[in-house]
């Protein structure tokens, strides 16, 4: 009898195919924070709300993926790969779109205006750390050959290089956020004293998004290693 359940029709093309259906909603939903701080640039109360409202429904999308795959992943997978290492890798993946999620439920809770010293920089920052959730999902696109290669050979160097430049991504964005936090601090006096808090807050909360997607790298080195 053929099976209704999505999840499951997914597992019977590939063991990977669930998770890299959820990264791929992952990264729509950190895609969409490119759009949410544009509007806040621009001061588009308007555009803002849309943007927080698609990054909720996409982040909905991601935990029902989430939910779905911990519900239907075997208990014993027939490939070199342990079933909490694929959890590990999934969970690592949903706190990148948890993440999205925090940064635009802070936006719409709390009116903020971008400081004009701060105009040049912020955008770069926000795309930089998108980068690095696009380079994830390119990593976690590989699994397919990973597996038919037995996680040994040229595709495995090929995967064990994407997230190596993965790393890379994530250090310019911890320097990148390092600078904000600089320009910040040194034009405080500007600013209102929460404002300065809430801004540091929110470079530090944008700076996870690269952080997890680091993550979901290093967990799939680990898992090659094995």
């Amino acid at each position: 009898m053929r099976t209704t359940n999505p999840i499951a029709r997914l597992f019977g093309r590939s063991p990977f195919r669930p998770l890299q259906e959820h990264m791929r909603v992952v990264n729509e939903c950190v895609a969409e924070v490119i759009p949410l701080f544009d509007a806040l640039s621009n001061g588009d109360a308007e555009a803002l709300a849309r943007s927080k409202d698609r990054i909720f429904e996409l982040e909905q999308q991601a935990d029902d993926l989430k939910n779905g795959l911990r519900s239907n992943l075997p208990r014993s997978l027939f490939m070199p790969v342990d079933r909490r290492d694929l959890l590990d890798v999934l969970n690592a993946q949903d706190n990148i779109a948890d993440t999205a999620q925090d940064v635009a439920g802070l936006l719409v809770m709390r009116v903020m205006d971008v400081p004009p010293f701060m105009r040049g920089s912020l955008l770069p920052y926000v795309h930089r750390n998108k980068d690095a959730v696009e380079k994830c999902l390119e990593v976690i696109s590989e699994l397919d050959e990973l597996l038919e290669t037995g996680f040994r050979g040229m595709e495995a160097e090929r995967v064990e290089e994407l997230i190596d430049e993965l790393g890379l991504i994530e250090d310019e964005t911890d320097d990148l956020g390092m600078a904000l936090v600089g320009e910040l601090f040194a034009r405080e006096d500007d600013l209102k004293p929460l404002a300065v808090v809430y801004w540091v807050k929110l470079i530090d909360m944008i700076g996870d998004i690269a952080d997890y997607a680091e993550d979901v790298g290093d967990r799939l080195r680990l898992l090659i290693a094995r």
